[in-house]
């Protein structure tokens, strides 16, 4: 390889020296070379990220290496003044693995003085740099390197500029050349006079491939994989100039990530593997990700650590306010208490499974920290490279505020100014059994008192206050900008500005078209749905009651006319939504359906979701999502049609839209339902299996971590308690979101009970999204069921089936909300129109009712639109 050598002076300019560095850096280590001890210093001063530059000493001595290796170079060189060593106790101390020693003073004229100084240097150093005059003998000589070991770099320096022939050649080798910067040439110069830095690159690669292209692994900082793709030598010289991940498609040539999805990636390293034929491209990748799925990576989604900062990173934004996790993020208070406490915790600790406990409930808070604060998973690591580079070590003696921190607790007042353990409140609800990885909290519920009961029973409490705040301007923008203010919220907020806002009626079948049995699994849905729904429409005939002789009421059903359903996407693909919500308006016989969806990253719709809305009849796809997408079904648009309500779940900003827009008069429109995070109450009894009862607790689990989980154990021994925890744990540590799952379950519960009726007294008072009933008589239970938005009876009704396919909706209340809301249904989108009509005896007999209650009210009009027909009627 090509180790380009940087020359740096007191007056060389910080910033312009930093960009050049990092240019290098990209596939290659550097060599900075200071001109004096001013310049050393200077260097020193700059704070400039070394972790890649190998810094030359002007002068040496033990202290100026270690100077140099704690600003964090990858390594230090001592030029030498003979080939052999004289004074070797200027190395001690100094890992030989950060060491180059150098000698070009004299040219190395043989195979055999380069092997003689790498003998005399092998103890101190793993890195030797010499000087050759010429090519001749480096041509045949043999792996220089070995005598080094495996860890051991052999750098050369020629007096004349080397063809790139002669670099891939010593690369073979194991032999790297050292050429001043001013010699090379980086890509997007025209000076063809000089050594092409990409260039150097790419000649020592090698492939056996007929197209000439290296497989290429891209990971993220931390080192995940992201995907798999391949490089030409053109696409690694323009990913080089532009700084930005730029492969080879096999199919379109030169493909820029993220150039048509804004998914881009800033370039951060590119290096070869061992046999120079496959590369690893480290970027900085934008979201929502690498894959075209707009995933993360295309090999599912993250886990461990990774996925939980950029789960929180997620949260930071879309919590709902009053939940924890927001209060975490804007309690600075609440978060250093938690963190205390958590580094208590897991100090006391004893069992290996409760230091790892423990040990992830004080990374979660501390990335809760981090990601409050704007810091990365990668920020943290570089800083952890930073100190493992340090070669001056601290004595690691503790502050001494903490030194006693070890002891029993005094119950003497601590010294003014120091920190003390904050104690929890007294009133909270004890459990019997602390929480263990993927295990809920126990309690029973004989021993809980009424107080401790209400605890149970309560959701998150959510302040709207401030979502409102931030919801109000973009309505109003909205409604007085139209289109343009939705595409300009659509781009703010997705990094996406699709070309129109909306898609018309008849829909283009190439935007819809899908793989056969997604169709026929969409089919199937649509039929039941449309089944069940139907059969709830109310008959043709008018409801007809005669109420006394003469007076007749009717009632009679008409649908909703114009209906928006909104549905959630962006990321995720959500068919089931566009079913549940625009088959029962379809059934209703709305005139006009407006789907509004979040378009993906390239601009365009989820097929699934356009091939649904062909199948309901939508007369527009509006292509935008969270509150513009409300308010411009609210208000209406150049484009986008205005509604008479919108339905469909969403975000705190939708659902915040949803509620503002009900209560503003000059839009009239209403909506469904508020809307909370998902959840379920699971009732099991010894009949129910736990691999059933597991398996439901964690379908709701894997929302969102805000997403609430209840079991009621009926009647349960601690053995058989016990498998139905073992189940979560093994089927949640396999789910592709157990992060999201285990961060659900761990603020959830589950409640002891003895009978059924205690069971369904708690359920009641609850009043679950979701009720499974996995009970002996499970249909028998039906019956005492009050509060709950749609029931799963028995073992074989997972409530998967209800969220897709079985024919119920899945659009229910949530929150508690299901004690006073309906789940979306075929009424939701008709309204009841009531008349009455009375013949002129019906009217003489019901009239002095009327007109006595018109003067109880002191309504005289009301009283003398009664008396002014009974005058005539009665001949007065």
């Amino acid at each position: 390889m090509l180790v380009p050598a940087l020359p740096f002076s007191p007056s060389s300019q910080t910033d312009s020296f930093s960009a050049l560095l990092s240019s290098y850096n990209i596939v290659s280590d550097a060599i900075i070379r200071p001109d004096s001890q001013d310049a050393l210093s200077a260097l020193l001063k700059a704070n400039l990220n070394l972790t890649n530059a190998y810094v030359v000493l002007p002068n040496s001595t033990t202290s100026a290496i270690i100077d140099i290796l704690d600003a964090g170079a990858a390594k230090v060189v001592v030029p030498l003044s003979s080939p052999q060593l004289s004074n070797n106790s200027l190395f001690e101390g100094v890992p030989a693995d950060r060491l180059v020693l150098a000698y070009f003073a004299q040219p190395t004229a043989s195979e055999s003085d380069a092997v003689a100084f790498i003998e005399s240097a092998k103890a101190y150093a793993s890195t030797v740099w010499f000087r050759a005059s010429n090519a001749s003998w480096l041509s045949t000589a043999s792996d220089l390197s070995k005598p080094l070991g495996d860890t051991c770099a052999v750098l050369v320096q020629f007096d004349t500029t080397p063809a790139l022939e002669l670099i891939a050649e010593l690369d073979a080798r194991n032999i790297s050349v050292v050429l001043d910067s001013s010699n090379i040439n980086l890509p997007g110069s025209t000076d063809t006079l000089l050594v092409s830095f990409a260039d150097a690159f790419t000649s020592c690669l090698k492939t056996d491939r007929p197209d000439g292209l290296y497989a290429t692994v891209v990971v993220d900082e931390v080192g995940v994989a992201l995907g798999l793709v391949y490089s030409s030598r053109q696409s690694i010289a323009e990913s080089i100039r532009t700084q930005a991940g730029v492969y080879q498609s096999r199919t379109r040539g030169l493909w820029y990530k993220g150039a048509t999805s804004g998914a881009t990636q800033k370039l951060v390293q590119i290096r070869a593997d061992c046999d120079r034929d496959s590369l690893r491209f480290v970027v900085e990748q934008k979201s929502p990700g690498f894959c075209h799925l707009n995933t993360r990576t295309c090999f599912g989604p993250d886990a461990g650590i990774s996925a939980l900062a950029e789960l929180l990173a997620a949260r930071k934004g879309s919590a709902p306010a009053g939940s924890y996790t927001k209060r975490l993020f804007e309690d600075p208070s609440l978060l250093r208490a938690k963190i205390l406490e958590e580094a208590e915790e897991l100090c006391d600790a004893k069992t290996q499974e409760e230091v790892a406990w423990e040990a992830a409930d004080l990374i979660y808070f501390a990335l809760v920290r981090c990601v409050g604060a704007g810091v990365t998973l990668a920020d943290v690591e570089k800083q952890l490279e930073r100190r493992n580079k340090k070669v001056t070590r601290r004595a690691g003696d503790a502050k001494p505020k903490y030194v006693n921190c070890g002891a029993v607790a005094s119950t003497t007042a601590p010294p003014k100014g120091e920190s003390v353990v904050v104690p929890k409140p007294p009133d909270v609800v004890k459990p019997i059994a602390k929480p263990q990885d993927f295990s809920l909290t126990t309690y029973k519920l004989s021993e809980v008192s009424a107080e401790q009961r209400k605890k149970l029973l309560q959701r998150p409490i959510m302040n709207t206050s401030e979502i409102m705040n931030r919801v109000s301007p973009i309505l109003a923008k909205v409604r007085a900008e139209g289109d343009a203010a939705v595409l300009e919220f659509t781009s703010k907020f997705d990094q996406v500005t699709p070309p129109t806002c909306t898609l018309r009626a008849p829909f283009d079948g190439s935007l819809m078209r899908l793989e056969p049995e997604v169709q026929k699994a969409i089919d199937v849905a649509y039929s039941n749905i449309h089944a069940f729904h139907a059969a709830q429409l109310d008959s043709d005939e008018v409801l007809r009651v005669e109420t006394m002789p003469g007076v007749v009421c009717e009632r009679f059903v008409r649908p909703i006319e114009k209906v928006g359903i909104y549905v959630p996407g962006g990321t995720a693909v959500l068919p089931s939504t566009t079913l549940m919500l625009g088959v029962p308006a379809k059934v209703a016989g709305c005139k006009e359906i407006v789907v509004a969806t979040p378009p993906r990253k390239d601009g365009s719709v989820c097929p699934e979701v356009l091939y649904v809305a062909d199948k309901i009849g939508a007369s527009t796809v509006v292509l935008a999502g969270g509150a513009q997408a409300v308010a411009a079904m609210a208000y209406g648009t150049q484009t986008v049609p205005k509604v008479d309500k919108i339905c469909g779940p969403g975000n705190q900003y939708v659902t915040a839209a949803k509620m503002m827009i009900q209560n503003d008069t000059s839009a009239l429109v209403s909506i469904d339902m508020p809307a909370g995070p998902s959840e379920v109450l699971v009732i099991a009894d010894k009949s129910a299996n736990p691999a059933y009862v597991a398996a439901d607790l964690l379908s709701q689990a894997e929302h969102g971590v805000d997403s609430q989980v209840v079991l009621i154990a009926v009647g349960l021994s601690q053995t058989q308690l016990s498998a139905i925890e073992q189940e979560v744990k093994v089927q949640g540590e396999a789910l592709p979101r157990a992060e999201i799952a285990r961060a659900a379950i761990a603020s959830s519960f589950t409640v002891v009970v003895d009978t059924i009726a205690e069971a369904m007294a708690f359920s009641n008072e609850w009043a679950p999204e979701h009720l499974i009933l996995h009970v002996e008589d499970a249909e028998g239970v039906v019956k005492d069921v009050q509060n709950a938005g749609s029931v799963f009876v028995g073992p074989w009704s997972p409530e998967s089936c209800g969220d897709y396919a079985s024919g119920t909706n899945h659009t229910l209340p949530t929150y508690g909300f299901a004690r006073m809301y309906s789940g979306v249904n075929t009424h939701t989108f008709v309204k009841h129109v009531t008349s009455q009509r009375l013949t002129r005896e019906g009217l003489d007999k019901l009239g002095d009712t009327v007109a006595t209650l018109a003067a109880v009210e002191g309504l005289d009009a009301h009283r003398n639109a009664v008396l002014v027909r009974l005058k005539d009627i009665r001949g007065l």
